[in-house]
């Protein structure tokens, strides 16, 4: 049984894998009618060129490609929307690695830093 969706978990689609090991399905195409099949229709929507008209070859992984492409959020996005609200400060370093896993160590400190408070950020400085 699969999990919801979720786009800003990148282990959704390791869970998935997991699933179908499980499950002995290793066709393309099975797989690309389970994941079809756990999408909302927000996120269907951002692929409905693939599930309207998938490939003959490899249906599962152009969707997963282009599910996690369509739906990652920008770095733009990490720099200037995310903020820490009620996490700790290093359950939203986390949050932030996952949001974006390909970005380097350095742009998101940099950005979990500055959403960090006032006092936080000068005592973080003192310690550099």
């Amino acid at each position: 049984r699969f999990p919801p969706f979720l786009p800003k978990r990148p282990v959704w689609f390791a869970q998935a894998e997991a699933q179908f090991t499980l499950s002995s399905i290793s066709r393309e195409r099975i797989k690309f009618c389970h994941v079809i099949s756990q999408l909302d229709h927000r996120y269907a929507t951002e692929v409905e060129d693939i599930i309207t008209s998938p490939p003959e070859r490899d249906p599962y992984t152009l969707l997963r490609t282009e599910l996690v492409r369509r739906l990652s959020p920008s770095i733009r996005q990490l720099l200037t929307v995310e903020e820490i609200g009620d996490h700790k400060p290093s359950q939203f370093l986390r949050y932030l690695k996952c949001l974006a896993p390909d970005v380097s160590e350095n742009v998101i400190r940099s950005a979990w830093t500055s959403r960090l408070p006032r006092n936080v950020q000068s005592f973080l400085a003192g310690q550099n």
